[in-house]
């Protein structure tokens, strides 16, 4: 069965098509442009967007695909957490396409999709996995089993900002472009990781050993740029990622030597920048760890994602969502999918 997924939680519209794990095409359109000059992202501005693209980006994906329309068996979309008028407008784009099809729909977790990007390019994680999701607005530890039928197992998140969100803060003070992530990633190449000393938040004795905090290193950092006359942002910026990589890695690595499991999944945008990949890695690679990491064109948002976690769900025999599937901005990771699960049986008596 062919699955069609939808994702519009943010400023992409992605559109993917993926049967039996295997990613058979897929298409994005970005209003990343029209929200860069306001330094983030204005929801109506994402919401408009969503509209004008959203044909275009399925017939794009459709058409790499070599398939057409009626070759769909399923639709899964992102139904949370994410922006709520973004999301509206990719669930009634997904309930249209279902309905007109005669074909079941599904509404799946924005960060499930993430996780299960990671299957598009080396096949069905190991069970259990730890997983590291890094992205602008989560960074969080997970243990994850089977992930179309089990729940999700959090073992640490961000207390206050998550790393995208820093590196987007910091990078607005150094004047460097949005989103900052990338901009940061760039400029760091020429700069020296060792010439700005940063703090790394919750990596004492007593800390926890799975929470994250970054909004302690985004003040430390935006003050050592307003105490320099002119500060080298190379440096400034180099030294960042590499807090942000130390952090994220030494403390997935831990995850997975305490618990005892063999692979670490890196997903989620921030899982494109060069250190984080560079240092995980080289320290899986210490430890003995397997690393599993999405290709960049899957880190970032897009349709494949949300098809492949349909395409899990489909085969694991998930109930579908009902008619009056809605979108939950604020939506807890818990479960693969945000639709009614089956009730377990209970025991006779």
């Amino acid at each position: 069965m062919v699955v069609l997924g939808i994702e519009s939680s943010c400023d992409e519209t992605g559109a993917g098509l993926v049967r039996d794990g295997q990613l058979l095409g897929q298409a994005v359109a970005s209003s990343m442009d029209e929200h860069a000059r306001y330094g983030g992202v204005v929801p109506e501005i994402a919401a408009r967007a969503h509209v004008h693209a959203m044909a275009p980006v399925v017939r794009e994906a459709l058409d790499r695909a070599g398939l057409a329309l009626a070759d769909v068996g399923a639709v899964a979309v992102t139904t949370g957490p994410g922006l709520a008028g973004a999301l509206q407008v990719g669930v009634a784009a997904a309930k249209s396409y279902a309905f007109s099809l005669g074909v079941p729909l599904y509404g799946v977790h924005h960060l499930a999709g993430h996780v299960a990007a990671a299957t598009l390019d080396g096949g069905p994680l190991p069970n259990p996995c730890v997983v590291l999701i890094v992205s602008g607005g989560h960074t969080s530890l997970l243990l994850v089993r089977d992930l179309a039928r089990d729940p999700i197992a959090h073992l640490g998140d961000t207390l206050d900002d998550a790393a995208g969100e820093c590196f987007d803060k910091v990078a607005r003070v150094l004047g460097l472009p949005y989103p900052g992530g990338p901009a940061i990633d760039r400029a760091a190449r020429d700069g020296d990781p060792a010439a700005v000393r940063l703090p790394r938040p919750l990596t004492g004795p007593h800390d926890d050993p799975y929470a994250f905090s970054f909004s302690g290193l985004k003040t430390a950092a935006a003050r050592w740029v307003e105490a320099q006359r002119a500060p080298y942002v190379p440096d400034a910026a180099a030294a960042l990622q590499e807090a942000i990589a130390d952090v994220l890695t030494r403390k997935a690595v831990r995850a997975c030597t305490d618990h005892g499991i063999g692979t670490l999944v890196v997903v989620g945008g921030v899982a494109a920048n060069s250190r984080v990949r560079a240092l995980a890695e080289q320290r899986c690679a210490a430890a003995g760890i397997a690393l599993r990491v999405p290709p960049l064109r899957l880190c970032t948002d897009n349709g494949a994602m949300v098809a492949a976690i349909g395409d899990l769900l489909v085969r694991a025999g998930a109930e579908p969502a009902p008619a009056e599937l809605s979108v939950d901005p604020s939506a807890p990771l818990e479960y693969a999918a945000l639709t009614p699960r089956p009730v377990s049986p209970q025991p006779s008596r």
